[in-house]
């Protein structure tokens, strides 16, 4: 099985020593068909799908797979039967139908964000001043603030003096 696997099917693959080969099968599905009440379910197949079945089916006589019978539509794809060793029958087929991860990308996965950065002394302050009072019935114009770096901790300090003599 290894060596039809490995040479045959020609299917990529790590030797890890000891005898054994782990095959990189990158892509996969699983077909889960319907059945009427009279059917079991308890039956499973392996397939292999690809991109042109005849082609393939011609690579795959050169390098001696002998298959069960000619390529025929079943519907969802042009399908045809091989044998590996162990009498395991392998599905070929070349598909009809657009597979979903071929059809669009994948979702990137969700970005975790970064814990916010710790607030500066100046943007604590800022949080901590109280909303210039209001007029009772109307509201103030909004004055442009183009106050200095020097007017600006002078207002800071008159704030926590403020605060302080609060307490």
């Amino acid at each position: 099985m290894r060596a039809f696997l490995r040479d045959k099917l020609r299917l990529p693959y790590t030797d890890v020593g000891q005898g054994w080969l782990i095959f990189d099968l990158p892509e996969g599905d699983v077909g889960v068909h319907p059945v009427d009440e009279s059917t079991s379910s308890g039956k499973h197949d392996i397939s292999f799908y690809c991109d042109d079945i005849q082609g393939t089916v011609a690579d795959m006589r050169e390098r001696g797979v002998v298959f069960d019978g000619d390529v025929a539509d079943h519907g969802y794809g042009f399908v045809t039967y091989f044998t590996m060793p162990g009498d395991v029958r392998v599905q070929l087929y070349e598909a009809k139908y657009r597979k979903q991860s071929a059809a669009k990308p994948a979702a990137p996965a969700p970005r975790k964000r970064a814990a916010p950065a710790r607030a500066s002394a100046r943007s604590r302050r800022k949080a901590t001043t109280k909303a210039p009072a209001r007029t009772a019935g109307r509201a103030k114009a909004a004055k442009p603030k183009a106050a200095t770096k020097g007017k600006a901790k002078a207002r800071a300090r008159a704030g926590v003096r403020a605060r302080a003599r609060r307490r």
